[in-house]
């Protein structure tokens, strides 16, 4: 079966990435080091701006902006998918880690942006591994309170995703 990709030159996308069979890799912090890692290397050849990503233990969320006039991030993240894979000190005996499929949305508009940003912050709060959003140490979070874009208790105690947005 062929998937459509929404190709968007330059254009801004949420991504859902899951491990296969919702294994809790990134319970482990070398392994979230390490995709970390994979996800530079990566935009070191082929850039990209990672507006926000949260790691949870068995999938992840980010927002990407892509250069002008590049539509191509089926190729970064089968990279990163790929980096991470070949240096993964316990290999799962399966081919891959990795869910064959992500799921990808365009980023329609300030709005839309700002919604998915907001999901992504609070996805460790949605999943009841964290009471506050700051409480998770594998989230862009972290640098939006640094930059003062969001205070340390945004998300704390409410909630603060509308319904329908993002993918589990």
């Amino acid at each position: 079966m062929h998937y459509r990709r929404a190709r968007v030159p330059g254009g801004c996308f949420f991504f859902t990435v899951v491990t296969a069979g919702r294994r809790p890799l990134f319970n482990d912090g070398d392994n979230v080091a390490l995709l970390r890692w994979a996800f530079q290397a990566v935009q070191r050849r082929h850039p990209f701006q990672i507006e926000a990503i949260v790691v949870l233990p068995d999938h992840l969320h980010t927002v990407w902006t892509l250069p002008n006039g590049d539509a191509d991030f089926p190729r970064r993240w089968r990279l990163i998918k790929s980096a991470f894979t070949r240096h993964l000190a316990a290999p799962d005996p399966n081919p891959s880690p990795w869910q064959r499929r992500y799921w990808e949305h365009v980023i329609r508009d300030h709005g839309d942006y700002q919604r998915h940003i907001n999901y992504i912050h609070y996805n460790p709060v949605k999943h009841g591994l964290v009471k506050r959003p700051v409480d998770w140490p594998w989230s862009s979070f972290h640098r939006y309170v640094s930059r003062g874009v969001l205070d340390r208790e945004w998300g704390a105690g409410e909630i603060v995703i509308p319904p329908g947005v993002g993918k589990e």
